[in-house]
């Protein structure tokens, strides 16, 4: 029998993500449309944006925080291009993403002192085995495997080296140890739900003074230029972007900022996501075919929640069809397993996704399977 309870919002993409409970276009009235990014009432949205930051984040006061062009990945490569060299680095990697920064370290930075941990979609490498002498460029959660550091205690408080970590998917949704992190890099389109395009950077005063007494040896394009002279370009984290950056996007963040405190600030965010990872856990206890991609709960994401097929008699395919199908019927948007995962499906848990929908979602998703499975 097809199920009769509809998720209300079938949104469960891991980027784009879904908006925030309630969200309408109205809510944005205020944006500076219109306006030079650069005039008194630009410059104040922006500077907004990355002090209500810092507030719900609880990003420490002598860290820097800056607006950078394109998503998450403008920011991670601006780090990895300004400050690494300086030191040998570990670089952790195990799914696309993390991959990713790999190959631009050993390919195009071409550091012959880089050193790869990798692991397996599923799992994470060992975290003992990196040095603090040496830089470290992680993911805190690996978007496309579902599987996450468990916390940062296997980082030296006297380590010599930086932290440098892609939290895009975590921020906002995981307690993140500041001490512990030298630069942090997320953009608005994950956990807050926000509209793509724009990365955030966190530096450390380590950071800082890295940037400050550290030139690399190769060019550096002007979107990735920090500083000059020698000095922090301070603009870049007062709100003087480097680039254009989209005004309606900007006030669609700071509405998902204001969301974030009225539901309970940080730890209320985090709850709404463990909360929805709590409705697919009892589920796949009690489902025979389905299981989690990341067999470790303390590894396990609260955001990028990856499942397998288990069932021998499963039909090749199923997941792709299985998330087609659901499309279909407009319960399920974008729930097939990313490309370059082993096959299976994710469902985005973040703090925009309700805990009812999630709730929902189950009964489709053994509905789908059982008429994939009488159809093959």
């Amino acid at each position: 029998m097809k199920p009769t309870v509809r998720p209300e919002r079938p949104h469960f993409s891991s980027g784009p993500c879904a908006k925030r409970p309630g969200w309408a276009l109205e809510n944005l009235s205020d944006a500076a449309l219109g306006r030079s990014h650069r005039s008194k009432l630009g410059k104040a949205k922006l500077k907004q944006a990355i002090d209500e930051t810092r507030a719900l984040l609880g990003v420490p006061e002598d860290y820097r925080i800056g607006i950078v062009p394109a998503s998450d990945t403008g920011a991670v490569e601006m780090a990895l291009w300004s400050l690494l060299g300086a030191r040998p680095v570990d670089m952790l990697a195990w799914e696309s993403f993390g991959k990713g920064w790999v190959t631009d370290v050993i390919k195009q930075l071409k550091l012959a002192d880089a050193r790869v941990l990798e692991a397996d979609y599923g799992e994470i490498p060992d975290l003992s085995q990196t040095s603090p002498d040496h830089d470290i460029v992680f993911t805190w959660n690996g978007t496309t495997s579902g599987a996450r550091v468990p916390d940062g205690d296997w980082i030296a408080d006297d380590r010599a080296g930086l932290t440098i970590c892609d939290a895009t998917s975590a921020a906002f949704a995981m307690p993140l140890p500041w001490a512990k992190l030298d630069v942090v890099t997320y953009s608005w389109q994950k956990v807050m739900g926000g509209e793509a395009a724009h990365g955030m950077l966190i530096l450390s005063p380590r950071a800082v003074e890295r940037l400050q007494s550290y030139t690399p040896p190769w060019p550096l394009p002007k979107i990735f230029r920090l500083t000059k002279g020698g000095a922090l370009i301070e603009g870049v984290f007062a709100g003087a972007t480097i680039n254009t950056p989209s005004m309606l996007c900007v006030e669609d963040y700071l509405d998902a900022l204001a969301w974030g405190r009225a539901v309970g600030g940080l730890s209320g965010l985090i709850g709404r996501a463990d909360a929805n990872l709590a409705v697919l856990e009892r589920w796949v206890a009690e489902t025979d075919w389905i299981d989690f991609l990341v067999a470790d709960p303390a590894i396990r994401s609260s955001t990028s929640v990856c499942l397998r097929i288990v069932d021998p008699a499963a039909p090749d395919g199923a997941a792709k069809a299985m998330s087609a199908l659901l499309e279909e019927e407009g319960v399920a948007y974008d729930i097939n397993g990313y490309r370059d995962a082993p096959p299976g499906l994710r469902v985005w848990c973040g703090a925009t996704v309700d805990a009812g929908d999630v709730e929902a979602l189950t009964s489709w998703l053994d509905w789908a399977y059982l008429n994939i499975k009488e159809s093959s």
